[in-house]
């Protein structure tokens, strides 16, 4: 059960990944929270079956900085490379 505790850290620092980057408009509301999620589950998850225990700060430590380090770049990129196929596609499109 302590494991949903990474889920919503995870989904806490993607929102805010989200309203802190450049480009909201550009990508759903939900992207950033929804990696951000699943990146704090996998590392809490791969950190367990590793044998650490709720007592080992590592885990606590991982579940807030993996998805931290994950989700600022990728949110980033993932915006850049939007707004890279929109002028793309505008151009195709002879509206630019």
């Amino acid at each position: 059960m302590v494991i949903l505790l990474a889920f919503i850290f995870g989904g806490a620092l993607g929102l805010v990944a989200h309203f802190a980057l450049r480009g909201r408009d550009l990508r759903g509301a939900a992207l950033a929270p929804i990696v951000g999620a699943l990146v704090g589950g996998a590392v809490w998850l791969a950190l367990t079956w590793a044998g650490l225990t709720t007592a080992d700060p590592l885990i606590w430590f991982a579940a807030v900085i993996v998805p931290t380090v994950v989700v600022l770049p990728g949110t980033a990129l993932l915006t850049r490379l939007r707004r890279a196929r929109d002028a793309r596609e505008a151009v195709r499109l002879g509206i630019a």
